[in-house]
Protein backbone atom coordinates (compact mmCIF):
# COMPACT_ATOMS: atom_id res chain seq x y z
CA UNK A 1 0.00 0.00 0.00
CA UNK A 2 1.52 3.34 -1.08
CA UNK A 3 0.89 6.47 0.94
CA UNK A 4 1.73 9.80 -0.62
CA UNK A 5 0.89 13.45 -0.12
CA UNK A 6 -0.37 15.05 3.06
CA UNK A 7 -1.91 11.86 4.47
CA UNK A 8 1.54 10.60 5.44
CA UNK A 9 1.95 13.65 7.69
CA UNK A 10 -1.43 13.55 9.32
CA UNK A 11 -2.29 12.16 12.71
CA UNK A 12 -3.50 8.53 12.45
CA UNK A 13 -6.76 9.57 14.12
CA UNK A 14 -7.39 12.09 11.35
CA UNK A 15 -7.15 9.28 8.80
CA UNK A 16 -9.24 6.77 10.78
CA UNK A 17 -13.04 6.99 10.49
CA UNK A 18 -14.79 8.77 13.34
CA UNK A 19 -17.66 7.00 15.01
CA UNK A 20 -19.02 6.54 18.51
CA UNK A 21 -21.63 8.09 20.71
CA UNK A 22 -19.29 10.81 21.95
CA UNK A 23 -17.60 12.41 18.95
CA UNK A 24 -16.14 15.60 20.44
CA UNK A 25 -13.28 15.96 22.88
CA UNK A 26 -15.34 17.83 25.47
CA UNK A 27 -18.08 15.19 25.43
CA UNK A 28 -15.49 12.45 25.82
CA UNK A 29 -13.94 14.32 28.73
CA UNK A 30 -17.38 14.66 30.32
CA UNK A 31 -17.90 10.95 29.76
CA UNK A 32 -14.65 10.17 31.58
CA UNK A 33 -15.84 12.29 34.51
CA UNK A 34 -19.06 10.26 34.56
CA UNK A 35 -16.98 7.08 34.56
CA UNK A 36 -15.08 8.32 37.60
CA UNK A 37 -18.38 9.09 39.30
CA UNK A 38 -19.59 5.62 38.37
CA UNK A 39 -16.51 4.09 39.98
CA UNK A 40 -17.24 6.06 43.15
CA UNK A 41 -20.87 4.90 43.19
CA UNK A 42 -19.84 1.27 42.77
CA UNK A 43 -17.26 1.58 45.56
CA UNK A 44 -19.93 2.86 47.93
CA UNK A 45 -22.29 0.06 46.86
CA UNK A 46 -19.57 -2.56 47.31
CA UNK A 47 -18.79 -1.40 50.83
CA UNK A 48 -22.44 -1.10 51.89
CA UNK A 49 -24.02 -4.15 50.21
CA UNK A 50 -23.37 -7.76 51.05
CA UNK A 51 -24.76 -10.95 52.46
CA UNK A 52 -25.35 -9.02 55.69
CA UNK A 53 -27.10 -5.65 55.54
CA UNK A 54 -25.21 -2.86 57.26
CA UNK A 55 -26.67 0.60 57.80
CA UNK A 56 -24.94 3.47 55.95
CA UNK A 57 -24.14 5.21 59.23
CA UNK A 58 -22.40 2.09 60.50
CA UNK A 59 -20.40 1.87 57.28
CA UNK A 60 -19.19 5.45 57.73
CA UNK A 61 -18.32 4.78 61.36
CA UNK A 62 -16.34 1.69 60.33
CA UNK A 63 -14.29 3.79 57.90
CA UNK A 64 -13.74 6.93 59.95
CA UNK A 65 -14.22 5.74 63.55
CA UNK A 66 -13.20 2.09 63.48
CA UNK A 67 -13.94 -0.01 66.56
CA UNK A 68 -12.53 -3.54 66.46
CA UNK A 69 -15.04 -4.73 69.05
CA UNK A 70 -17.98 -4.14 66.67
CA UNK A 71 -18.61 -7.00 64.23
CA UNK A 72 -20.05 -4.77 61.51
CA UNK A 73 -16.95 -2.61 61.60
CA UNK A 74 -14.77 -5.67 61.16
CA UNK A 75 -16.86 -6.82 58.20
CA UNK A 76 -16.44 -3.47 56.47
CA UNK A 77 -12.73 -2.96 57.23
CA UNK A 78 -11.44 -6.51 57.01
CA UNK A 79 -13.65 -7.97 54.26
CA UNK A 80 -15.44 -5.43 52.09
CA UNK A 81 -12.82 -2.73 51.76
CA UNK A 82 -10.04 -5.13 50.68
CA UNK A 83 -12.16 -6.99 48.12
CA UNK A 84 -13.46 -3.68 46.74
CA UNK A 85 -9.91 -2.41 46.27
CA UNK A 86 -8.85 -5.65 44.60
CA UNK A 87 -11.91 -5.63 42.31
CA UNK A 88 -11.12 -2.05 41.25
CA UNK A 89 -7.49 -2.80 40.45
CA UNK A 90 -8.15 -6.11 38.70
CA UNK A 91 -11.11 -4.80 36.69
CA UNK A 92 -9.18 -1.74 35.52
CA UNK A 93 -6.18 -3.88 34.55
CA UNK A 94 -8.25 -6.40 32.59
CA UNK A 95 -10.28 -3.74 30.78
CA UNK A 96 -7.15 -1.82 29.81
CA UNK A 97 -5.32 -4.98 28.75
CA UNK A 98 -8.27 -5.99 26.58
CA UNK A 99 -8.27 -2.64 24.78
CA UNK A 100 -4.55 -2.89 24.06
CA UNK A 101 -4.79 -6.52 22.97
CA UNK A 102 -7.57 -5.83 20.49
CA UNK A 103 -5.67 -2.84 19.17
CA UNK A 104 -2.30 -4.49 18.70
CA UNK A 105 -3.76 -7.62 17.07
CA UNK A 106 -6.49 -5.72 15.16
CA UNK A 107 -8.78 -8.52 16.23
CA UNK A 108 -12.12 -7.59 17.89
CA UNK A 109 -12.39 -11.07 19.40
CA UNK A 110 -9.00 -10.88 21.12
CA UNK A 111 -8.76 -10.81 24.88
CA UNK A 112 -5.73 -10.76 27.20
CA UNK A 113 -5.76 -14.55 27.35
CA UNK A 114 -4.77 -14.61 23.68
CA UNK A 115 -1.12 -14.26 24.72
CA UNK A 116 -1.43 -17.38 26.87
CA UNK A 117 -1.38 -15.36 30.08
CA UNK A 118 -4.18 -17.23 31.84
CA UNK A 119 -2.86 -20.63 30.73
CA UNK A 120 0.65 -19.75 31.90
CA UNK A 121 -0.58 -18.57 35.28
CA UNK A 122 -2.68 -21.70 35.73
CA UNK A 123 0.06 -24.19 34.94
CA UNK A 124 2.51 -22.34 37.19
CA UNK A 125 0.07 -22.44 40.11
CA UNK A 126 -0.54 -26.16 39.58
CA UNK A 127 3.19 -26.88 39.44
CA UNK A 128 3.72 -24.85 42.61
CA UNK A 129 1.04 -26.82 44.45
CA UNK A 130 1.96 -30.24 43.06
CA UNK A 131 5.74 -30.11 42.94
CA UNK A 132 6.73 -27.56 45.58
CA UNK A 133 3.81 -28.08 47.96
CA UNK A 134 2.84 -24.41 47.96
CA UNK A 135 -0.33 -23.81 49.96
CA UNK A 136 -0.11 -20.14 51.01
CA UNK A 137 -1.94 -17.59 48.84
CA UNK A 138 1.23 -15.47 48.69
CA UNK A 139 2.94 -18.37 46.94
CA UNK A 140 0.11 -18.59 44.40
CA UNK A 141 0.54 -14.91 43.58
CA UNK A 142 4.16 -15.13 42.51
CA UNK A 143 3.78 -18.45 40.73
CA UNK A 144 0.80 -17.09 38.81
CA UNK A 145 2.56 -13.87 37.85
CA UNK A 146 5.75 -15.66 36.84
CA UNK A 147 3.86 -18.21 34.76
CA UNK A 148 1.81 -15.50 33.04
CA UNK A 149 4.91 -13.47 32.19
CA UNK A 150 6.79 -16.51 30.89
CA UNK A 151 3.90 -17.65 28.70
CA UNK A 152 3.45 -14.16 27.27
CA UNK A 153 7.16 -13.96 26.49
CA UNK A 154 7.18 -17.35 24.73
CA UNK A 155 4.11 -16.45 22.67
CA UNK A 156 5.64 -13.16 21.55
CA UNK A 157 8.98 -14.79 20.65
CA UNK A 158 7.20 -17.44 18.58
CA UNK A 159 4.96 -14.85 16.95
CA UNK A 160 7.96 -12.69 16.04
CA UNK A 161 9.80 -15.48 14.23
CA UNK A 162 10.02 -15.49 10.48
CA UNK A 163 9.34 -12.84 7.89
CA UNK A 164 7.26 -9.84 8.91
CA UNK A 165 7.87 -10.05 12.66
CA UNK A 166 5.07 -10.32 15.22
CA UNK A 167 2.03 -9.98 12.97
CA UNK A 168 -1.48 -10.18 14.49
CA UNK A 169 -2.18 -13.53 12.83
CA UNK A 170 1.08 -15.07 14.02
CA UNK A 171 0.53 -13.81 17.56
CA UNK A 172 -2.99 -15.27 17.60
CA UNK A 173 -1.80 -18.65 16.31
CA UNK A 174 1.14 -18.78 18.72
CA UNK A 175 -1.13 -17.77 21.62
CA UNK A 176 -3.70 -20.43 20.77
CA UNK A 177 -1.03 -23.12 20.44
CA UNK A 178 0.74 -22.27 23.71
CA UNK A 179 -2.60 -21.98 25.55
CA UNK A 180 -3.65 -25.41 24.31
CA UNK A 181 -0.30 -26.94 25.31
CA UNK A 182 -0.28 -25.40 28.78
CA UNK A 183 -3.96 -26.24 29.27
CA UNK A 184 -3.23 -29.88 28.50
CA UNK A 185 -0.36 -29.95 31.00
CA UNK A 186 -2.57 -28.37 33.65
CA UNK A 187 -5.37 -30.88 33.04
CA UNK A 188 -2.96 -33.83 33.17
CA UNK A 189 -1.46 -32.71 36.48
CA UNK A 190 -4.90 -32.16 38.02
CA UNK A 191 -6.17 -35.56 36.91
CA UNK A 192 -3.15 -37.28 38.47
CA UNK A 193 -3.41 -35.49 41.82
CA UNK A 194 -6.81 -34.99 43.45
CA UNK A 195 -5.31 -32.97 46.33
CA UNK A 196 -3.83 -30.46 43.87
CA UNK A 197 -7.21 -30.24 42.13
CA UNK A 198 -8.92 -29.40 45.43
CA UNK A 199 -6.54 -26.50 46.09
CA UNK A 200 -6.39 -25.26 42.51
CA UNK A 201 -10.13 -25.08 41.90
CA UNK A 202 -10.60 -22.32 44.50
CA UNK A 203 -8.03 -20.14 42.74
CA UNK A 204 -9.08 -20.98 39.17
CA UNK A 205 -12.70 -19.83 39.51
CA UNK A 206 -11.63 -16.19 39.78
CA UNK A 207 -12.65 -14.34 42.92
CA UNK A 208 -12.03 -11.26 45.03
CA UNK A 209 -13.33 -12.95 48.19
CA UNK A 210 -10.71 -14.08 50.66
CA UNK A 211 -7.97 -12.16 48.85
CA UNK A 212 -5.82 -10.11 51.21
CA UNK A 213 -4.67 -6.65 50.13
CA UNK A 214 -1.21 -7.60 51.41
CA UNK A 215 -1.04 -10.15 48.59
CA UNK A 216 -1.88 -7.53 45.97
CA UNK A 217 0.38 -4.70 47.14
CA UNK A 218 3.60 -6.33 45.81
CA UNK A 219 1.93 -6.56 42.38
CA UNK A 220 1.01 -2.86 42.22
CA UNK A 221 4.35 -1.69 40.70
CA UNK A 222 3.96 -4.19 37.86
CA UNK A 223 0.35 -3.14 37.29
CA UNK A 224 1.30 0.55 37.39
CA UNK A 225 4.06 0.11 34.81
CA UNK A 226 1.73 -1.93 32.61
CA UNK A 227 -0.99 0.71 32.83
CA UNK A 228 1.46 3.51 32.02
CA UNK A 229 2.82 1.67 28.97
CA UNK A 230 -0.72 0.88 27.79
CA UNK A 231 -2.01 4.43 28.12
CA UNK A 232 1.06 5.88 26.41
CA UNK A 233 0.62 3.52 23.45
CA UNK A 234 -2.72 5.01 22.40
CA UNK A 235 -1.42 7.15 19.53
CA UNK A 236 0.80 4.33 18.24
CA UNK A 237 -2.13 1.91 18.26
CA UNK A 238 -4.13 4.41 16.19
CA UNK A 239 -1.45 4.23 13.51
CA UNK A 240 -1.23 0.45 13.76
CA UNK A 241 -4.99 0.17 13.27
CA UNK A 242 -4.54 1.58 9.74
CA UNK A 243 -2.22 -1.28 8.80
CA UNK A 244 1.48 -1.87 9.27
CA UNK A 245 2.43 -0.27 5.94
CA UNK A 246 0.58 2.93 6.77
CA UNK A 247 2.01 2.90 10.31
CA UNK A 248 5.54 2.66 8.94
CA UNK A 249 4.84 5.46 6.47
CA UNK A 250 3.80 7.59 9.46
CA UNK A 251 7.23 7.00 10.99
CA UNK A 252 6.25 4.36 13.55
CA UNK A 253 8.52 1.49 14.55
CA UNK A 254 5.90 -1.23 14.28
CA UNK A 255 7.92 -3.97 15.97
CA UNK A 256 8.69 -1.70 18.92
CA UNK A 257 5.02 -0.70 19.25
CA UNK A 258 3.92 -4.34 19.25
CA UNK A 259 6.57 -5.33 21.80
CA UNK A 260 5.67 -2.53 24.22
CA UNK A 261 1.95 -3.24 23.84
CA UNK A 262 2.49 -6.96 24.44
CA UNK A 263 4.60 -6.19 27.53
CA UNK A 264 1.86 -3.97 28.94
CA UNK A 265 -0.72 -6.75 28.40
CA UNK A 266 1.48 -9.31 30.16
CA UNK A 267 2.09 -6.99 33.14
CA UNK A 268 -1.58 -6.01 33.45
CA UNK A 269 -3.18 -9.38 32.87
CA UNK A 270 -0.45 -11.28 34.70
CA UNK A 271 -0.83 -9.10 37.78
CA UNK A 272 -4.63 -9.24 37.66
CA UNK A 273 -4.67 -13.02 37.26
CA UNK A 274 -2.17 -13.46 40.06
CA UNK A 275 -4.30 -11.30 42.37
CA UNK A 276 -7.76 -12.74 41.68
CA UNK A 277 -7.37 -15.80 39.47
CA UNK A 278 -8.54 -16.09 35.85
CA UNK A 279 -11.56 -13.85 35.18
CA UNK A 280 -13.18 -14.06 31.76
CA UNK A 281 -15.12 -11.62 29.56
CA UNK A 282 -13.90 -8.37 31.16
CA UNK A 283 -11.03 -7.91 28.72
CA UNK A 284 -13.17 -9.08 25.82
CA UNK A 285 -16.41 -7.16 26.41
CA UNK A 286 -15.37 -3.87 27.99
CA UNK A 287 -13.32 -2.52 25.02
CA UNK A 288 -16.36 -3.00 22.74
CA UNK A 289 -18.50 -0.93 25.09
CA UNK A 290 -15.77 1.73 25.25
CA UNK A 291 -15.39 1.73 21.46
CA UNK A 292 -19.12 2.24 21.01
CA UNK A 293 -18.81 5.38 23.14
CA UNK A 294 -15.50 6.86 21.98
CA UNK A 295 -15.00 5.50 18.49
CA UNK A 296 -11.68 3.97 17.38
CA UNK A 297 -9.35 6.57 18.93
CA UNK A 298 -7.24 4.56 21.40
CA UNK A 299 -6.21 7.72 23.24
CA UNK A 300 -9.77 7.81 24.56
CA UNK A 301 -10.72 4.15 24.23
CA UNK A 302 -8.02 2.93 26.62
CA UNK A 303 -8.90 5.22 29.58
CA UNK A 304 -12.58 4.40 29.09
CA UNK A 305 -11.77 0.68 29.04
CA UNK A 306 -9.85 1.04 32.29
CA UNK A 307 -12.68 2.78 34.15
CA UNK A 308 -15.44 0.63 32.66
CA UNK A 309 -13.52 -2.52 33.54
CA UNK A 310 -13.31 -1.39 37.16
CA UNK A 311 -17.03 -0.58 37.22
CA UNK A 312 -17.97 -3.94 35.68
CA UNK A 313 -15.91 -6.06 38.06
CA UNK A 314 -17.03 -4.22 41.20
CA UNK A 315 -20.65 -4.46 40.02
CA UNK A 316 -20.23 -8.17 39.33
CA UNK A 317 -18.78 -8.65 42.81
CA UNK A 318 -21.77 -6.87 44.39
CA UNK A 319 -24.26 -8.91 42.33
CA UNK A 320 -22.50 -12.11 43.35
CA UNK A 321 -22.96 -11.28 47.02
CA UNK A 322 -26.71 -10.65 46.89
CA UNK A 323 -27.91 -13.07 44.21
CA UNK A 324 -27.44 -16.18 46.34
CA UNK A 325 -27.84 -14.98 49.92
CA UNK A 326 -26.72 -16.06 52.48
CA UNK A 327 -23.99 -17.49 50.24
CA UNK A 328 -22.44 -15.82 47.20
CA UNK A 329 -21.30 -16.47 43.64
CA UNK A 330 -17.68 -15.92 42.72
CA UNK A 331 -17.03 -12.86 40.58
CA UNK A 332 -15.57 -14.95 37.74
CA UNK A 333 -18.93 -16.71 37.36
CA UNK A 334 -20.91 -13.47 37.49
CA UNK A 335 -18.77 -11.75 34.83
CA UNK A 336 -19.49 -14.63 32.47
CA UNK A 337 -23.24 -14.23 33.01
CA UNK A 338 -23.06 -10.44 32.65
CA UNK A 339 -20.50 -10.31 29.88
CA UNK A 340 -21.85 -12.94 27.51
CA UNK A 341 -25.25 -11.28 26.83
CA UNK A 342 -23.63 -7.85 26.41
CA UNK A 343 -21.09 -9.22 23.97
CA UNK A 344 -23.75 -11.09 21.98
CA UNK A 345 -25.84 -7.92 21.80
CA UNK A 346 -22.89 -5.97 20.40
CA UNK A 347 -22.16 -8.68 17.87
CA UNK A 348 -25.76 -8.51 16.65
CA UNK A 349 -26.12 -4.73 16.63
CA UNK A 350 -22.70 -3.55 15.46
CA UNK A 351 -20.23 -4.57 12.78
CA UNK A 352 -17.17 -5.64 14.72
CA UNK A 353 -15.62 -7.97 12.18
CA UNK A 354 -12.56 -5.73 12.01
CA UNK A 355 -11.14 -2.73 13.81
Amino acid sequence: MTVTGPIALRDPVEVAPRRGLLGRSWTRSAGLVLCVVGVGVMVVASIAIGAKSIAPGTVLDAIFAFDASIDDHLIVRELRLPRTAIALVVGAALGLAGGVMQGVTRNPLADPGLLGVNAGASVAVVLGIDVLDVTAPLGYVWFAFGGAAFAGFVVYVLGAMGRGGATPVKLAIAGAAISALLGSITAALLILDAATLDQFRFWSVGSTAGRDVDLTVPLLPFLAVGALLALLSGRALNGLALGEDVARSLGQRVGWVQAVAALSVVLLCGGATAAAGPIAFVGLTVPHVARAVTGPDHRWLLPYSMFLGAILLVAADVVGRIIARPGELEVGIVTAFLGAPVFIAFVRRRKIAEL
